[in-house]
């Protein structure tokens, strides 16, 4: 049974939370992408530009674990930061967030001893969406990681990142949970389907066999991203377990298409499988 507890980081003390070992492979793919942006990047950085943010909604810990190992890796928001400047190309600024303030708190110290130019921000993910949109330079480059536990994610963070001009998004959608849930969340009146997509319900036909009924409700979503100013292409990449079982999607979706030129580089070097 997968562990759930924290773990103090015999490197810091600080609380670390317990993952899958697919982690590792996310972060790969993360750690490419942003050193293969970094070209981009760049023209955005020094004096007198706008800059380039680093946006993790999602942060946990800064650290984790993994399951049932006594093995600890950086968590997304470090690795982040530590590959634009390995590459270089550092953030100017790294906004994270997290519902829970004592991971929160850790990933911020973790952060700031790393030497990252880190603003912590904390509470409902869509109020601190709100005011951090309206508070960043519009004219920086952005990109922001929304890695949320399952299918939890509310539309309307993505609409309120969308009002920004430059915006790389790189989004977590757990196929485990729609697989999983898809029947009782179908059945409720206000489920995380709802929240993740809505509408969905007037263009999704719930009475067909259920895995088409998932793959036109993940359609659905895709064809919403793009009413928002998202170039076309969007490309889902496909994170399997230990026992090739499909885990979640990492979709990239961005103003500019050469993101996804970026992406696809990424997803070629990490050897994930493309949904559509």
């Amino acid at each position: 049974m997968a562990e759930r507890e924290a773990r103090p980081d015999p490197t810091d003390g600080l609380p670390a939370m317990p993952v899958g070992d697919w982690t590792v492979q996310k972060h790969e793919l993360l750690k490419l992408y942003i050193e293969i942006s970094r070209g981009v990047r760049g023209k955005f950085i020094g004096n007198g530009k706008a800059g380039a943010t680093f946006i993790d909604l999602y942060c946990g810990a800064g650290r984790a674990y993994i399951n049932g190992t006594n093995t600890f890796i950086d968590g997304s928001p470090l690795v982040g930061w530590k590959a634009s400047r390995d590459c270089r190309t550092p953030f100017t600024q790294i906004h994270i967030n997290d519902s829970d303030t004592e991971l929160l708190d850790a990933a911020h110290q973790r952060l700031a001893q790393s030497g990252a130019p880190v603003i912590k921000h904390g509470g409902d993910v869509l109020a601190v969406t709100q005011n951090l949109t309206a508070n960043l330079n519009p004219d920086a480059l952005h990109f922001a990681l929304l890695d949320p536990f399952n299918l939890i994610l509310p539309f309307e963070v993505i609409r309120c990142l969308a009002t920004l001009k430059r915006i790389d998004l790189l989004i977590h959608v757990s196929a485990m949970d729609l697989q999983r849930n898809w029947a009782r969340y179908t059945q409720q009146t206000n489920s995380p389907l709802d929240q993740f997509a809505p509408g969905w319900r007037d263009a999704v036909d719930t009475a067909q066999p259920e895995e088409r009924a998932r793959l036109q409700f993940v359609q659905y979503w895709a064809d919403s991203l793009k009413k928002l100013g998202f170039a076309d292409e969007t490309r889902f990449e496909l994170i399997t377990g230990t026992k090739n079982q499909p885990l979640y999607w990492l979709v990239l979706v961005a103003k500019h298409e050469i993101a996804q030129k970026f992406w696809k580089t990424a997803a070629q070097h990490g050897k994930t499988r493309q949904m559509f």
